[in-house]
């Protein structure tokens, strides 16, 4: 690998936030130029600081901030990202990515890279099968995006199934594997 390949890790709204700290210092312990971009949901499980200090880069949380020079950050984000990982991915940034919606930092880079889509859901069984998100993820499949998971387990809810986040060493491992493909 010819230096750092810039990977753009989104964190959504899932109790399994907590999560893609450990995902983010594998990755950056892999060599990887690790930039965060956290929902507002995701926010609420997890801060930016402790992201962007295990990244060492600064966070996005919204579209519209403070930015150096002309380009829009998220489009510059987007151009600069050699993978987006989506990881935990929860149903509603499923939704928002297979229907196009570009209405926050996320699903603008999102719909702005070129990058390939490597995406980690996680959340209740029952939402991981209801046919939305089945629909959902059957949309991103055609468009390329490559999943991870879910695992099955016991779930933050209590409920035993599919919608645990795969184990973030399998995802730090396969995020590798794309990003050394040339």
């Amino acid at each position: 690998m010819s230096g750092p390949k810039t990977l753009v890790l989104g964190v959504t709204g899932s109790i399994a936030a907590y999560k893609s700290a450990d995902l983010a210092s594998l990755l950056v312990k892999q060599g990887h130029d690790v930039h965060v971009i956290m929902s507002d949901s995701a926010q609420r499980f997890i801060t930016p600081l402790t992201m962007q200090t295990l990244s060492k880069n600064p966070v996005m949380t919204a579209v519209f901030a403070d930015q150096d020079g002309w380009c829009p950050g998220h489009v510059e984000l987007a151009d600069r990202a050699d993978l987006l990982l989506i990881a935990p991915a929860s149903a509603a940034a499923l939704a928002r990515l297979a229907s196009g919606l570009a209405e926050d930092a996320l699903t603008c880079v999102a719909l702005a890279a070129r990058a390939p889509l490597l995406i980690a859901p996680a959340m209740n069984g029952k939402m991981w099968s209801h046919p939305a998100t089945v629909q959902n993820t059957e949309v991103l499949r055609a468009r390329g995006a490559t999943f991870i998971g879910p695992d099955a387990g016991l779930l933050a809810c209590g409920y035993e199934g599919a919608g645990r986040l795969w184990p973030v060493e399998e995802i730090a491992a396969q995020a590798d594997e794309m990003l050394r493909r040339d």
